[in-house]
């Protein structure tokens, strides 16, 4: 008797039977040189209690992205993102420090500050009017008059760990952790140094909703470029694909490529200019594509199990309006190859779902930096055991 079925039946039986999280991460061997190794297992994709996990692990231990100096320079201006589920506002205090809160009042849990930035005196809750300084401290308390055992002192907005480098804010949720230095290691910042990103100013955002786990955006940014020459005629066309490579340090992985004029498409060559294209990924979810006179920035941030925002943020060195053509023509090709990207990471969800297919091998040519990724991640999930 034939079974049709036969070679699919253990992923078959993955997705049916309900495992715990630590059996779903002791299914992956992060142990394995590349040349033996494979993805993380599909489930790592598409199940409830991973998602949940990595919140708790890769998205509250990790330094995340929350703004961008130029959006905080001036005391009283702010900034609020959420991050992990968890409501923050950056505020750039009268004493000229730079702090993080967690955007919640301390009266009955209400967001103090509703807008996405501003610049304001104080923080003030629009539910109940507690009032807090800029630099966190309860200030007002409209109605308390004879509270017992009641110290303002005892009620400012908490603070999360803030700190900056290059253009850009970061925080961390958990209290105890490496300094963000500590976490972008020496190497990475001693790389990134000598392009001046200061010199670069910010243009545009623009948000994308992918329908895909955050994991298949970043896996698919780290292919080593293996998709470009299949996926993305255009930016193919310039650059040196046989040269392309990939370095990996502790927590990043940059990806580079000489970048070519002789087959180059008109519409990318006149925008994505210069001697070679660095792409830098920081674990877990932070993306810098760099050119010559611009870059654009990635942010990934998981909406659900199979739901993903990414922000791109655009910034090149002249913002003149005598710029503003070359550089709308530069976000129209970042268009196109977002919107070619969409395509390909909703029909790799819908695998993922599949009976027939469970973990892939990873090519040692080109997939080192997804390699990184999934160890990293691994060690995330096991750190939240």
């Amino acid at each position: 008797m034939s079974n049709t079925n036969g070679p699919h039946r253990p992923a078959q039986q993955g997705k049916r039977m309900k495992s715990s999280v630590m059996e779903l991460v002791g299914q992956y061997d992060p142990n394995l040189p590349l040349e033996e190794a494979s993805t993380i297992p599909s489930s790592w994709y598409i199940d409830e209690g991973i998602y949940a996990r990595e919140r708790r692990t890769t998205f509250s231990r990790t330094w995340q992205l929350a703004g961008r100096v130029d959006q905080l320079r001036e005391p009283g201006q702010y900034v609020t993102c959420e991050i992990a589920g968890e409501p923050i506002v950056l505020v750039r205090g009268s004493d000229g420090e730079l702090r993080g809160f967690f955007n919640v009042c301390r009266h009955h849990a209400a967001a103090v500050m509703t807008e996405p930035s501003g610049c304001v005196q104080n923080l003030r809750c629009p539910y109940h009017g507690w009032t807090y300084t800029l630099e966190g401290a309860l200030k007002g308390t409209p109605s308390f008059n004879s509270e017992c055992h009641f110290d303002r002192s005892q009620h400012g907005l908490a603070p999360v760990a803030t700190a900056v480098w290059e253009n850009w804010v970061f925080v961390r949720l958990d209290a105890q952790g490496p300094s963000l230095e500590e976490f972008l290691g020496q190497d990475l910042i001693e790389q990134v140094r000598p392009l001046q990103l200061s010199n670069l100013h910010w243009f545009e955002r623009r948000h994308y909703y992918f329908d895909c786990n955050w994991k298949v955006f970043v896996d698919n940014y780290l292919d080593g470029g293996y998709h470009v020459p299949h996926l993305h005629k255009g930016l193919d066309s310039v650059l040196d694909y046989k040269n392309y490579t990939i370095e990996n340090g502790e927590r990043f992985c940059l990806q580079s490529s000489p970048l070519t004029t002789g087959k180059a498409q008109d519409d990318y060559a006149a925008v994505r200019r210069g001697d070679r294209a660095l792409y830098y990924w920081l674990h877990p979810n932070f993306m810098i594509n760099w050119y010559e006179g611009m870059m654009d920035t990635n942010l990934v941030l998981p909406m659900g199990v199979d739901k993903t925002e990414v922000i791109f943020d655009f910034w090149f060195a002249d913002v003149s309006e005598a710029a503003r053509e070359y550089n709308r023509a530069s976000i129209d090709v970042g268009q196109q190859i977002q919107d070619e990207d969409m395509a390909i990471c909703k029909s790799v969800q819908r695998g993922l779902h599949s009976r027939a297919y469970s973990t892939g091998r990873l090519s040692v040519r080109r997939e080192g930096g997804e390699h990184l990724f999934h160890r990293l991640l691994h060690a995330d999930l096991m750190a939240g055991a």
